[in-house]
């Protein structure tokens, strides 16, 4: 492939939040690295990135596994010779159960996947932006309303999601001498195959059931669009965009 003025890695990017991103980010001219677990929905959101006339490359990687992440990162520099944007978006929820039944198998996956694939993938992006010419780049983390307060049944991923914002936060620093910028995206309720599900009820915190609103998926790309453009002396460390009328403001 040929060389790219800007490239952007995106985890989780098969399908939802990820796969808007990674379009939207190749409608304003960045090369795109898609990440994730399964080849054939990476290539679907190859395809709609590169009706742009943008360039896709589709990496399939399980974020868990150290040398697979390396491997990722490799991939970046072999094909672009840098990387200007990390996009930790890659997650996954566990069963909707009470805390006390929870399998620990379930804990331990999405601890793996929620907070210790974003850790590798931060560690890798770190040493390929430490070492490019010109310097830097940004990493963004994808966190959750979750990282604030929780939903019922959710410890595993409500955990990991305020461990991310530890996460972003060191790295906001310790990227400091790298020129590296590090900043956190809390989405609520766009509008995905994973959310659906709201229209017809989910749990709150008093032990009803009820629907929730949702928002079309692009605003949060278009929100992750936008702290990415900013110069790097110039970073975004926390936004929420959120469905205007969800239970977030006086949940609980």
């Amino acid at each position: 492939m040929r060389a790219a003025e800007r490239v952007a890695v995106v985890t989780g990017a098969g399908s939802g939040i990820g796969r808007a991103t990674a379009v939207a980010l190749a409608r304003e001219g960045y090369a795109v690295v898609l990440a994730g677990r399964r080849r054939e929905p990476l290539e679907e959101s190859a395809l709609e990135a590169t009706r742009s006339g943008a360039q896709a490359l589709v990496v399939p990687t399980d974020v868990t596994d150290p040398s697979a992440v390396r491997a990722l990162f490799a991939r970046t520099r072999e094909t672009f010779g840098r990387l200007d944007l990390l996009f930790n978006n890659a997650g996954r929820g566990a069963s909707a159960v009470s805390l006390e039944d929870l399998p620990f198998e379930e804990w331990q996956s999405v601890v793996d996947t929620n907070l210790t694939g974003s850790f590798l993938c931060t560690q890798e992006a770190i040493k390929l932006m430490r070492d490019q010419q010109p310097r830097g780049g940004r990493i963004i983390n994808n966190g959750s309303l979750s990282a604030h307060v929780p939903r019922p049944n959710s410890a595993p991923y409500t955990a990991t999601k305020h461990a991310i914002t530890g996460l972003t936060r060191s790295t906001s620093l310790d990227g400091r001498k790298y020129d590296i910028a590090c900043g956190q995206i809390d989405i609520g309720n766009a509008g995905t195959e994973l959310t659906a599900r709201m229209a017809e009820g989910v749990p709150q915190a008093n032990g009803s059931i009820e629907p929730e609103p949702t928002m079309d998926v692009e605003q949060a790309a278009r929100a992750v669009v936008y702290m990415a453009s900013l110069p790097l002396d110039t970073n975004v460390q926390f936004l929420t965009v959120m469905a205007t009328k969800m239970p977030f403001i006086g949940r609980g």
